[in-house]
């Protein structure tokens, strides 16, 4: 090794050299940040199918990725029993008593005038408001009884798992931001951390190059970039997963020691973009287990008019009819159940606070254990894992094939 020969050849390339772990870095950031792009996007198949081109891992793979979301979601953070038994029949009817005069004032006007048209016009208005205050009064504990029966059979009403995959698979850029929300940070850290791995292998690079000018170098070493500050970079994510203390620091994975913030938001996306509200009752009136509701509702409907009509329920059956009569009753019980959801969310300020799902999920995951923590992040990077970082090293081979023939043409070789 002539070492006069190998000052000179630094002395007129050093410029060249000295870009070498720059480029590295470069390489480094790069390939990271193409790698968690890769997880999200494009969120549909582009290229030939099957086998040239991407989809985003996380889409690609959204029914496998929204089961491990509800999983989580449905075995260690909310039960769907403790979804409805924070919410108090009797304060709800109460909180529904204005929305629901209104509606069962409509229902009777239009389900009268449909069956008996001549006689509800011949009663004077006074009748007709009186018979209509009458059904008033019941109102709420309609509504109330029809919360307990729900309460109490709320299993064969609500299926929470098949809810949530429904909401994700529909989707999709929803499923996208949850595990983006959740592992912010981290894809953070994993895009910054090629600029640092990728330099100090740079040097490496660069040192072995001045000492043996083997064309092989770059590129095996613009692989190794890739492929190794990947790999490095995961492992600090998700390990260790205890804490160990280190002097005065505490070693752990990255992942793992954001947990309580991790958690914050996590919950705040659970609250507000999936257990709502809206999803919960909408699932429990209109969704494929209503049919149970809608027995519950016609059930409390028919004992409410029965009780309504009790002495004169013979002369009523005799004026309007038998057939006629229990129409009445099923007309009375199905317009109720199509306005169940609109009344019930007069009330969503009250559910959204009893239910307290936030709160409740918070608490949950900041309890969770390190491996159960993981598994929200975790399987993202998992299941292609190996295709991200072999993506990350084949670019980082043709850019270290690049810069060889950088090299060979500049002369330097």
């Amino acid at each position: 090794m002539d070492w006069g020969t190998i000052y000179a050849d630094v002395q007129q390339n050093y410029l060249v050299y000295l870009s070498i772990p720059v480029v590295a870095a470069l390489l480094g950031y790069v390939t990271k940040i193409a790698a968690v792009k890769m997880m999200f996007y494009p969120m549909k198949f582009v290229g030939i199918p099957p086998f040239f081109g991407w989809q985003g891992i996380v889409p690609r793979n959204a029914l496998r990725m929204a089961s491990i979301a509800v999983d989580t979601i449905t075995t260690k953070l909310v039960s769907v029993n403790e979804v409805v038994s924070k919410l108090d029949s009797e304060r709800l009817g109460k909180e529904l008593e204005g929305p629901a005069m209104e509606v069962i004032e409509t229902i009777i006007r239009e389900v009268m005038s449909k069956h008996q048209p001549r006689l509800w016009e011949s009663l004077p208005n006074f009748a007709q408001k009186k018979l209509i205050d009458r059904v008033k009064k019941d109102v709420p504990g309609v509504i109330a009884s029809v919360m307990e029966d729900i309460k109490g059979n709320i299993d064969e009403i609500l299926d929470l798992k098949a809810l949530v995959i429904r909401i994700l698979m529909k989707d999709k850029h929803l499923l996208n931001r949850i595990f983006q929300e959740v592992g912010r940070e981290e894809f953070k850290f994993f895009g910054v951390s090629g600029l640092y791995f990728g330099f100090m292998i740079g040097v490496v690079q660069m040192v072995l190059w001045v000492l043996l000018k083997e064309p092989w170098i770059l590129p095996v070493f613009g692989f190794l970039v890739g492929f190794i500050s990947d790999w490095i970079a995961l492992n600090i994510l998700f390990e260790p997963k205890k804490p160990i203390p280190f002097g005065s620091y505490t070693i752990q994975g990255l992942f793992l020691k954001r947990q309580q913030k991790v958690a914050a938001d996590y919950a705040k996306i659970i609250a507000r973009d999936i257990l709502t509200p809206q999803t919960i009752i909408g699932e429990m009136v209109a969704g494929p287990l209503s049919e149970r509701v809608q027995k519950m509702v016609d059930e409390r409907v028919r004992e409410m008019v029965d009780s309504k009509a009790s002495i004169v329920k013979p002369f009523v059956v005799m004026a309007v009819g038998a057939e006629s009569f229990q129409r009445m009753k099923q007309d009375t019980s199905e317009m109720l159940m199509a306005r169940l959801a609109d009344v019930i969310m007069h009330a969503e300020t009250y559910v959204q606070t009893s239910l307290d799902i936030e709160n409740v999920v918070g608490k949950k995951m900041q309890a969770m254990t390190p491996l159960e923590f993981e598994g929200l992040l975790r399987p993202v990077f998992k299941q292609e894992e190996w295709i991200l970082i072999m993506t990350g090293a084949i670019l980082g081979g043709l850019v270290g094939e690049g810069q060889l023939m950088v090299m060979i043409k500049m002369g330097i070789i």
